[in-house]
């Protein structure tokens, strides 16, 4: 199969995130629920970034040019995430400590996954992994400068720049389904099992760190997270449903416009967050 024209370079940044000592467990303080929400999702990524990495590596020798550089970057890429997330993880397990409780769960699941099911499962669940990520990363892209008002900059960088990265490497997974199966079937169920855990693990998460935090008392906690989760399924459910249809690809859909912007102008060695919304 010819690679899409969507197969350009990737580019592949260093970076380093300096988290402030007295960094919160709810940091920010307007929208704590959102914080809870935000840390749930990052105490994955240390455990599910290596798995998407694992399943792509398997299919190089299948890959054509300039499809597998494109993938080598698109794993480099993912191993930062890997990274970066594991030390504030670190950080956060030291105000909650049920959060390695959780981190054992989640490693031995997604360890499972990469021991138990096929090579084909796995590229496909790493396919649609990615169009859940930009599903999410388009509904922040609507709602960042509520979600992250007063929030912590340097946290707030974190999640920008995986999110940004997320939309810039939105077409590498599935370039390689394309390239060693293409199952519509096969991606659409791979992306609902994703899709599950991603739901479960982010609700169990969320109320572990607000039990923490002593907000599960509060009716404006359910409120928010109720508000939120229908807004999300109101962006996500049309764009996974529209990425199992045959014949589409990522590139057709269109990239979220601030996060395309912000990771323009975001500089890993010199800046620590670049201009807000214009």
């Amino acid at each position: 199969m010819p690679p899409h024209p969507s197969a350009r370079p990737l580019p592949v940044r260093t970076v380093a995130f300096e988290y402030p000592d007295d960094l919160q467990l709810g940091w920010n303080p307007s929208l704590p629920e959102a914080a809870c929400a935000a840390n749930a999702i990052s105490l994955l990524m240390p455990h599910v970034e290596p798995y998407f990495v694992k399943s792509v590596r398997a299919t190089l020798d299948d890959l054509d040019e300039p499809v597998r550089a494109r993938t080598e970057a698109y794993m480099r890429q993912e191993l930062q995430h890997h990274r970066q997330h594991r030390r504030f993880n670190d950080l956060l397990a030291l105000q909650c400590p049920q959060v390695r409780r959780l981190e054992a769960i989640f490693r031995r699941v997604y360890g499972w996954f990469g021991r138990t099911r096929t090579r084909r499962f796995n590229v496909a669940f790493a396919a649609g992994s990615e169009t859940i990520a930009f599903g999410i990363a388009k509904w922040i892209d609507r709602h960042a400068d509520t979600l992250f008002d007063r929030a912590d900059p340097v946290v707030t960088t974190l999640f920008l720049w995986h999110l940004a990265e997320e939309v810039e490497h939105k077409t590498a997974a599935f370039d390689v389904f394309e390239a060693t199966d293409g199952s519509r079937r096969r991606y659409a169920w791979a992306t609902t099992v994703s899709a599950v855990l991603l739901l479960a693990f982010t609700v169990l998460g969320s109320l572990v760190m607000l039990r923490s935090l002593r907000r599960l008392r509060y009716p404006v906690t359910w409120f928010r997270l109720t508000r939120w989760a229908i807004s999300l399924s109101f962006t996500l459910l049309p764009t996974l449903a529209a990425s199992a249809l045959p014949g589409h690809h990522p590139s057709e859909l269109n990239d979220p416009p601030f996060l395309t912007q912000w990771l323009r102008g975001y500089d890993p060695v010199t800046a620590t967050m670049p201009l807000w919304r214009q």
